[in-house]
């Protein structure tokens, strides 16, 4: 079906993704939340905003056969939102609770470079205090997430401040007021977004590049001074951390529940074209209340798995998972019943083992390691049965030599040790700059 693919051949780049993110996400202690793939339309309705292109637009709703009106999660916060209230997690006295998920959200979208109908997302959410130093924790953690996976030179970090209510309001009023002379110019749907929320015209991609829309007059000018001094501290933070920064006045991110921080991670736009961010996020310090819970602070992100793959493709990472460690290769049947066997033994020990099942030539068993890509070939014929041995060689550096069989396992982990891994987040915690 338009809009969605089957994941086979990008199963392993998922799987290192989403390693990543949960190594990340257990080194800042966010903990694991999963919450359904669809949830009553009102949620999102009430959260996202009924005039959103999401909500408007790109949901999938549907009628279920008791006549109740349901919709597939287009976006991961209003759920944990949702689940935050359902589950009192509001009285757990450690604060900020902090929760991390990894899901497909649904939007009914055109396809185009990395952005499908159907698509999985990284996020976090982080509950329970204005403090802008839980704005630059959150953003650290997506830092880091980014540097785990060698990106962070590979794209920028671009963040604003919508302010409270009183300054979202006042600045509303302002660009009303700048944009009126020019709202016939403007596209059908900004028309309507200028009574409704006109912020959102800022991030229309069809007059987001008008003149009128780029002379627009810039939030951080009609903040409070609360509101002012809340934004400079999250950006003081994020100095101390070393994570760099574009204050890009232009921002206010795609859904009405922003307040205070929004930010999005950008990328060159010759790896994913003009709309060339993979995630974002920011503060919602009124949705909670919003949707029936406690007033509650909160903030977070999410990140597009498919448009990060394809980043990642485009910068030429290639996960190491998917290779086969040792292609178990026999000569005779003896050898072949004794290579079924050891293949289960040394896959308990860990190691990915295939082996011929089919009874090929061996020339045609040589092919099939070739094929599995494999980095060991364990050569048993009857002379090897007889002692007890194997000729185990080297594919990377062609090295044979002979062990005995029990030492298989040990030798093979051993020459494996020293060599590249996907990424487990290893370069998290190194000693030096985080930039």
């Amino acid at each position: 079906m338009k809009g969605t693919y089957d994941v086979i051949e990008d199963a392993p780049y998922f799987r290192a993704v989403e390693r990543a993110a949960s190594e990340v996400s257990r080194l800042f202690n966010f903990k694991e939340i999963r919450t359904p793939l669809f949830e009553a339309s009102e949620l999102f309705h009430r959260s996202v905003g009924e005039t959103t292109d999401i909500v408007s637009k790109e949901t999938y709703d549907f009628t279920d056969r008791g006549g109740r009106r349901v919709t597939l999660r287009p976006e991961g916060t209003a759920g944990v939102v949702r689940a935050y209230i359902e589950n009192k997690l509001h009285a757990d006295p450690r604060v900020p609770g902090k929760y991390y998920y990894l899901g497909t959200m649904y939007r009914y979208d055109r396809p185009q470079k990395g952005r499908t109908r159907e698509f999985r997302q990284f996020g976090v959410e982080s509950f329970g205090t204005k403090s802008p130093a839980v704005d630059a924790e959150t953003l650290a953690a997506a830092h880091t997430f980014f540097r785990a996976l060698k990106l962070q030179d590979a794209l920028t970090l671009h963040i604003n401040t919508l302010g409270g209510r009183e300054s979202k309001a006042n600045y509303a009023a302002a660009l009303r007021a700048h944009l009126e002379p020019h709202v016939e110019t403007l596209c059908a749907d900004c028309q309507r977004r200028y009574q409704d929320n006109p912020l959102r015209i800022l991030d229309c991609k069809i007059d987001g590049d008008s003149e009128a829309v780029q002379n627009a007059p810039r939030t951080l000018d009609h903040l409070a001074a609360d509101d002012r001094k809340n934004f400079e501290e999250v950006l003081s933070h994020l100095d101390a951390l070393q994570i760099d920064y574009v204050v890009d006045h232009a921002l206010v991110r795609g859904l009405d529940y922003y307040t205070h921080t929004v930010y999005e991670f950008k990328v060159d736009a010759a790896l994913l074209g003009s709309q060339n961010a993979i995630g974002g996020g920011g503060r919602y310090d009124e949705l909670v209340e919003t949707l029936g819970g406690p007033p509650t602070p909160a903030t977070g992100f999410g990140i597009g798995l498919e448009r990060l793959i394809h980043v990642l493709k485009q910068r030429g990472f290639t996960p190491r998972e998917g290779h086969v460690h040792l292609y178990l290769l026999a000569i005779g049947e003896e050898a072949r019943r004794r290579t079924f066997t050891l293949a289960h033994e040394l896959r308990l020990g860990g190691l990915v083992v295939e082996t011929d099942l089919l009874g090929r030539s061996v020339k045609a068993q040589f092919k099939q390691s070739e094929h599995h890509q494999a980095a060991f070939v364990g050569i048993l014929g009857e002379t090897e049965l007889a002692a007890g041995t194997i000729n185990l060689k080297d594919q990377a550096t062609q090295e044979e030599q002979t062990l005995k069989q029990s030492e298989l396992l040990k030798t093979i982990k051993t020459r494996l040790n020293g060599r590249s891994k996907a990424p487990d987040c290893s370069d998290c915690t190194e000693k030096g700059s985080q930039k």
